[in-house]
């Protein structure tokens, strides 16, 4: 059983959230799972969805496995780099910002 693995590196979201959107399509058909993610009214559906597109392409170009049985076989997200700030706060202190952004991989293939 052949699979595809896509990934996309730094993207301006916070992992957390980008869960919340990659949980939904995990295990759903392609078809299933795009039309989740263009309807979805969250930050992180679009990213998603142009990466899950991408994975589908690439199939396409291979000609190695049948589009219309494609899956979401595995999708997660993992923490990238963070990017450290400063904002001032009372009495001459200053308070951490945490700028977090995220690693997807998302791998399609058939049951």
């Amino acid at each position: 059983m052949a699979s595809n693995v896509v990934y996309l590196r730094n993207l301006n979201i916070a992992p957390r959230k980008v869960r919340v959107v990659v949980d939904l399509i995990r295990l759903k058909p392609v078809a299933e799972a795009s039309d989740i993610l263009r309807f979805l009214v969250k930050l992180g559906a679009e990213p998603v969805r142009k990466l899950l597109e991408s994975a589908v392409a690439n199939v396409r170009q291979e000609g190695t496995m049948d589009v219309d049985t494609l899956i979401v076989k595995s999708v997660f997200v993992d923490q990238a780099r963070m990017l450290k700030r400063f904002t001032p706060r009372a009495q001459g202190r200053a308070t951490k910002i945490l700028k977090k952004s995220s690693h997807v991989t998302l791998e399609v293939g058939v049951k």
